[in-house]
Order: structure tokens, then C-alpha cells, then sequence
């Protein structure tokens, strides 16, 4: 049975990373029909509230990430926060002292960088010497007595540890450099490696995917996994994500926590396509997924064992794919949040003007690459008013030989019926050709006075959508306004 979990600390929000080891753990467990476990790695009371982790929460939500196990909604292996789970470290580190693959250190912070300075002074490195595993009983007995403040930490044997990654391949470790390293500390908080290791044998993980900035870590876990007596779990380090200047992956490149990204328009859907692809291949050249696609395909064989670079403009392109392939009445759903946020929603957009709405989100379809920029992008189609760019006008509109044909095309207009997009262009060019101007200048002319840009979809599809009162209106206004310059 393939368990697989995600563990973040309750930072406050997903980042990039996060979120596609999340996806990896969850591709895995879903194509498996194993099961994703969620666990809060904090050790700190004061943080373990549900609140603390309702970042991370919201992003994996919004991905469409949904979790088996975990501290909503609970599971065998309950609970799913560390800091409710410290008595079961503290047990687990004595039981090693029991067996003899840990010892208690009496030795302070002091004592211990006093001897570090004192090696790197010499021009070395330092490792701990092992001074409490020597300690005689009378000396342990004294320094009990003492109450002296005491770690535990875990026998390092000799020897080699080893491990067969499922992304790297073999990778070992000469234990020679690894020193009996710290699992409880003197207060009595575990280190990260017992309640990983922890954690991860009582919830019988079957599997550990994560970055690979994690396979230093690795040896010293193998090394409690064997102590414990516990087989460990396979790993598959996945590679790092990095900037476009191929460096990791932070802030300086643009937004980095998930729910960002939502805000800014891009599709939850397009999102775990991408953040799939950072790293993964299906083994062929495609490139956009489904999410049950996805799951279908997803094989850990498939990750990279190079680093993946997180390109804004891919993640457009594939957002901007996936709003094309959405049906265009789910689409229309979609930009009613953003919308609404710009004051342009209308309630009749979902009533008695929904066919008119749909029309105006299939005009836009294949230009869209955000959600978050169709209020603007729509904005003369939906306000009562526009605004006119003066730059386009002064290039395309208020040119005097142009005067002319737009006062013939007015009266023109004013004419059809019905007004669709075939008659409006059939007049266009006949107006330009008995005016002697170029079909173009006119097109380009009409298109800034109606919709006070310069781009814009189809004019004529943009004609028939704005109907022929607001054309007519809008046309007349700007060629008073013309008048007036």
C-alpha cells in the first residue's frame, strides 16, 4: 500500500516548492490508489493552531489537493500536528537509549563551541568527540545527581550507509563524517530527524518525496530507521526549482506563495499542469494535462534528476491553453469574481443578458492569458462610458482625411439592420472605397472611437457585440470630439 505524506512547517503560506512536492506526493498516491497524509512539522505549541497552517490549507485547496489523513480530518494516526506528539519523541529517543544506539551528552553549548573554535583554529573541522559515550557510571551518576542538562543522541556505528534513490540512483554515505548526531536536546525538544523519522514509522509512510535538498538529511534517518529497527521507506529526492537566472527559486523572482498566483488570474488547473512539469516528463512531448491525466500518467521514473526553471511566461502560455479549452460557460463563472472586484458584474450577466455575456467571453477566449486581466480587457464592453487613449487617437482617429468617411460610415450605419457582423463589414469597405480611403484607416479609426484602444479583438465582431446604439453613440462622440480638438 503507497502512503506518502506532505509535511510542511506552518510558515503561513505555500510556496512554489511546496506546493509541487505536495502535487508529486499527491500524483503518487492517486495513481497508486494509495493514500496522501498531510502532518504539520512544528514543534512549537504556541504555533500548532489550525489558523497558523490556514496558507498552506488554502493553496492545497485551491490546487485541488485533498488529503486522506491529516489534522482536519483525522485518520488512525492521529494526531497530525508535532507539537501534539512530543511525549511519543521523548519516549522513542529513551527507548534508544535502552538499546544501546543512543547515549545521553551532559556537555554544554559552551563546552561544545569552545572545542569547535578551538579545531577550526587549528585549520580543521570538528566533529563531536564522543566525550559522554566514555563516561564512566560514578561520572553519569554524579551528573545525574547534579540534574545536569542532558541530550540524547544517536551512535553513529562504522561502516557505510546507503540507499537507492528512486530519482538519483545509488547514493551513500561514508559514516565516518557523520557525528553521533543530536535527536533530543537538553530541554527536551526533538530535532528534526527523531520526529520526521517518527512520524513517518508510526503512520508507516511507504514512500518519501521531497526536494533534494533533503538527501543530506537522509543518511542520519536511515541511520534511526535501522536503530529503531524499522524498515525505512523508499526515497525519491525531486530536483529544486530555480529561477530564471538559475538560481533557487525566492521572492526576488516574483511571487512565490500559491494563493498569489490564484490572484493574479492564473487557473488552478493550469497551475498543478505546470508545476508538473517542473521537473517531470510523461516520457513523450506533451505538455498539457488534466488533472485525471495527470494521475494517469504520473510516474516517479519520470522526475528529473536536474533542476527545474520556473518560467512566468510558460506558466501564461499554459494558463492561456487552458482557458481555451474551458467551456466557455464555466469560463464565464470564473470571471465573475474578478468582476465583481472591478464593479463591472452585472446581475442580468447571468440572466436575461447571458447569451449576450457568453458571446463577449468567447470574443476574448483566445486572447486571454489571465483571468485577472478581463475586467480590463473588457472594460468597453461592459461600462457605459469609455475612455479614450490619446495616443491611439491622435495615430488612427483624428486624422483629417479620415472626418469624411466616419461621418458617411455613421449614416451608414445607422441604417442596418439586422447588425451582424457580415453587413457591418460589407458596409465598412464600401463606405472606404467611395471615400477613397483604406479599408484598414477606417477599421482602425472606428475601432479607437468605440473602444478607446488601439487593439482589440475583430472589429466587426466587436461592432455587433456593442449592438448599434452604443456604436452609433460612441462613433458620433468621437467625431465631435474631433471636432473640438
Amino acid at each position: 500500500m503507497v502512503r506518502v505524506r506532505f509535511a510542511p512547517s506552518p510558515t503561513g503560506y505555500l510556496h512554489i516548492g511546496g506546493a509541487r512536492t505536495a502535487l508529486f506526493n499527491w500524483l503518487y498516491a492517486r495513481r497508486h490508489g494509495g493514500t496522501f497524509v498531510l502532518r504539520i512539522e512544528d514543534t512549537d505549541a504556541e504555533r500548532s493552531s489550525w489558523e497558523m497552517v490556514s496558507g498552506i490549507v488554502e493553496g492545497l485547496r485551491w490546487l485541488g489537493l485533498d488529503w486522506d489523513e491529516g489534522p482536519d480530518v483525522g485518520g488512525p494516526h492521529a494526531p497530525y500536528f508535532q507539537s501534539e506528539r512530543i511525549e511519543r519523541y521523548r519516549g522513542m529517543a529513551e527507548r534508544l537509549v535502552s538499546s544501546g544506539g543512543a547515549y545521553y551528552c551532559y556537555c554544554s553549548p559552551e563546552t561544545l563551541q569552545a572545542k569547535r573554535q578551538e579545531a577550526e583554529a587549528r585549520g580543521g573541522g570538528w566533529m563531536y568527540d564522543r566525550t559522554c559515550r566514555t563516561l564512566g557510571p560514578e561520572e553519569i551518576a554524579a551528573k545525574e545527581a547534579a540534574g545536569a542538562p542532558r541530550a540524547v543522541r544517536c551512535l553513529v556505528p562504522p561502516g557505510e550507509t546507503s540507499f537507492h534513490d528512486l530519482v538519483k540512483g545509488p547514493i551513500a554515505f561514508d559514516n565516518a563524517h557523520i557525528e553521533d548526531f543530536v535527536i533530543l536536546r537538553s530541554d527536551r525538544q526533538p530535532t528534526y530527524h527523531l520526529s520526521v523519522v517518527a512520524d513517518d514509522i508510526d503512520m508507516a509512510i511507504s514512500h518519501v518525496v521531497r526536494g533534494d535538498d533533503h538527501i543530506s538529511n537522509t543518511p542520519k534517518q536511515l541511520l534511526l530507521y535501522g536503530a529503531f529497527g524499522q524498515p525505512p521507506p523508499a526515497f525519491a529526492h525531486v530536483p529544486l526549482i530555480l529561477g530564471p537566472d538559475k538560481k533557487r527559486l525566492s521572492k526576488r523572482h516574483g511571487a512565490t506563495s500559491v494563493t498569489e498566483y490564484q490572484h493574479q488570474g492564473y487557473l488552478p488547473e493550469a497551475m498543478v499542469n505546470f508545476l508538473a512539469m517542473l521537473g517531470w516528463s510523461p516520457g513523450d512531448d506533451r505538455e498539457l494535462f488534466t488533472r485525471e491525466e495527470l494521475m494517469s500518467a504520473f510516474a516517479l521514473t519520470g522526475i528529473s534528476g536536474g533542476n527545474a526553471v520556473f518560467n512566468v511566461e510558460k506558466l501564461d502560455w499554459v494558463n492561456g491553453q487552458h482557458i481555451m479549452r474551458m467551456a466557455t460557460a464555466e469560463l464565464a463563472d470564473r470571471l465573475e469574481p474578478p468582476l465583481r472586484a472591478e464593479g463591472l458584474w452585472r446581475e442580468e450577466f447571468g440572466g436575461d443578458a447571458r447569451g449576450w455575456f457568453l458571446e463577449l467571453v468567447e470574443l476574448f477566449k483566445p486572447r486571454l492569458k489571465r483571468l485577472s486581466s478581463f475586467p480590463e480587457d473588457a472594460r468597453p464592453y461592459l461600462a457605459d462610458t469609455i475612455s479614450v487613449d490619446e495616443t491611439a487617437a491622435r495615430k488612427y482617429l483624428h486624422k483629417t482625411e479620415l472626418q469624411g468617411p466616419l461621418s458617411a460610415l455613421i449614416q451608414a450605419l445607422a441604417t442596418v439592420e439586422p447588425f451582424k457582423r457580415e453587413v457591418l463589414e460589407s458596409i465598412l469597405r464600401s463606405v472606404a472605397e467611395k471615400e477613397g480611403v483604406k479599408p484598414g484607416a477606417l477599421i482602425q479609426a472606428t475601432r479607437v472611437a468605440v473602444t478607446g484602444r488601439a487593439v482589440s479583438p475583430g472589429l466587426f465582431d466587436v461592432l455587433e457585440l456593442l449592438g448599434k446604439s452604443r456604436t452609433l453613440s460612441r462613433l458620433t462622440a468621437a467625431t465631435a470630439n474631433r471636432r473640438n480638438h
